[in-house]
């Protein structure tokens, strides 16, 4: 019984790793197919075209897609540093400049509660018109009070690779401080490969489809399959959530759910770029940490205020 065990075990071992193979090597037709004929995803005025793009948006097929590439883009960078230093400086410059251009909403949100306060409280105001050059909108007090949580939204998710790059992020350090910079740029490699990439990708198959719910219907889900989708997609169409949660309230929650994948892919790529970033580091020595790192300074003169903001 135990031989037989072992047996079962090893053979179960064999057809995953078998699996494995076969997957990456699907993934690199799958690439090469959805590249010839991008029609077949992207041309939505045919149902069955939407259909698959929104199956294979959150797919395995597109996940060991994504695989592929990021194995390829890692040989070559192993082989060649500067290319990986170069991907390095790509990645976090996307992070720091989405980070940078949505931490303005902060901004907005003070001034359009300020907005809100006065019309509503002090000039008894029920509704606010935005026109600065002739042509605007029209809406309640209350639509604008409520899409206060949206723009706070766009600071959250939009700022937090910027965050991630910037080292403004909560760290739990147990026993980092304590251990040299090699086993630093270990544990960086680990987590990010262990924790930050794995949870990241899982999480996005699933808010993928939560996306799409609120979209189209029928409504999908993370189990639907592809030759299901195809057959409903005759009777498939836009329903785009528009429901507020008070009267004349903001009315779109949807696009919180664009900003969850929109959190999600930022998280991804800094996932990449820490990872790529620490096995440099790791490899170069101490010398070489820090290197190309774009941190925001408060100006000459200002150093001991560093990080006190």
């Amino acid at each position: 019984m135990e031989e037989q065990a072992t047996t079962s075990g090893l053979g179960a071992l064999a057809e995953a790793i078998l699996s494995l193979f076969v997957n990456l090597g699907l993934g690199l037709w799958h690439s090469l197919y959805a590249l010839s004929h991008p029609g077949l995803w992207l041309d939505w005025s045919d149902k069955e075209n939407l259909a698959r793009f929104v199956y294979y948006g959150g797919s395995k097929e597109f996940l060991f897609v994504f695989i592929d590439i990021v194995l390829i883009l890692t040989v070559i960078g192993f082989l060649h540093r500067p290319f990986l230093w170069a991907l390095v400086r790509g990645l976090e410059a996307i992070a720091n400049t989405t980070g940078r251009i949505a931490a303005w909403a902060g901004l907005l949100m003070v001034l359009q509660q300020i907005m809100v306060v006065f019309l509503q409280s002090v000039f008894r105001q029920g509704e606010i018109t935005i026109a600065p050059f002739g042509a605007g909108f029209t809406q309640s007090v209350g639509w604008f009070s409520e899409s206060l949580k949206f723009e706070n939204a766009l600071v959250v998710a939009l700022c937090v690779s910027y965050a991630f790059v910037q080292g403004a992020h909560v760290r739990v350090d147990l026993i980092y401080s304590g251990v040299g910079h090699r086993a630093k740029r270990a544990i960086d490699m680990f987590g990010s490969l262990v924790f930050m990439l794995p949870v990241a990708l899982l999480t996005w198959m699933y808010a993928w489809f939560f996306l799409w719910r609120h979209l189209i219907t029928p409504k999908v889900s993370a189990t639907s399959q592809l030759d299901l989708l195809l057959r409903q997609s005759a009777v498939m169409r836009w329903n785009v959530e528009t429901v507020s949660f008070s009267a004349n309230g903001f009315n779109g929650y949807f696009l919180f759910k664009i900003l969850m994948l929109a959190f999600l892919a930022l998280v991804i790529l800094q996932a990449l770029a820490f990872f790529y970033r620490s096995f440099l580091e790791f490899a170069e020595g101490e010398e070489s940490a820090g290197r190309y790192l774009d941190r925001d300074t408060l100006g000459e003169g200002e150093e001991a205020y560093e990080g006190t903001h």
